[in-house]
């Protein structure tokens, strides 16, 4: 979080001097800062505070107020949010790993119109149901049917997953299991 404020500490004190492109190449030190390790703590409590802190410096970028939303900021400076940047690694690496992870159709042999989605395995804890392995499987199994065709092709997945997240810019894992 230290970088993170330092990050939006820069970008306050560059506004004055520097053009547009040059305060989002500042901000890509607060995104790198932002995202290192996220697929781990992206769902986690500190979630909330580092993404007020992502919003701050977003309002900082464009000139607004403390009030102003920034859910229309967000989609006009193309930046994801903390959450669907979270959403993009996680199934990202649900992808590249998707050997590590069973189907519908390999768990049991009834042919369902779910038979190709991921096994969700049962889980009573918490702590293990907002760890990477359990959301990426839930992510990915409320993913629209056009992007999960493509999982084949890791740089279309990638393209077709970014556009969605874009249009939509998700505030949290929630809004977006309630919107598919």
């Amino acid at each position: 979080m230290k970088k993170l404020s330092m990050a939006c500490y820069i970008l306050r004190n560059a506004k004055t001097y520097t053009s547009a492109s040059s305060l989002k190449m500042i901000y890509a030190f607060f995104h790198s800062a932002m995202s290192y390790g996220i697929i781990f703590w992206g769902n986690s409590s500190y979630s909330s505070i580092i993404f007020r802190i992502q919003k701050k410096a977003i309002r900082i970028m464009d000139g607004c107020g403390n009030r102003v939303s920034c859910r229309n900021l967000i989609k006009k400076l193309q930046i994801l949010p903390l959450s669907s940047q979270y959403m993009l690694s996680l199934l990202i690496s649900v992808v590249q790993n998707v050997n590590l992870f069973l189907t519908n159709n390999e768990n049991h042999n009834t042919d369902t119109r779910q038979r190709n989605n991921l096994y969700l395995p049962q889980a009573n804890l918490t702590i293990y149901q907002k760890g990477a392995y359990y959301s990426g499987i839930k992510i990915f199994n409320n993913l629209p049917l056009e992007i999960k065709i493509v999982i084949g092709n890791q740089k279309k997945f990638k393209i077709a997953l970014k556009k969605c997240l874009y249009t939509y810019s998700f505030y949290s894992v929630d809004e977006y299991l309630s919107h598919s």
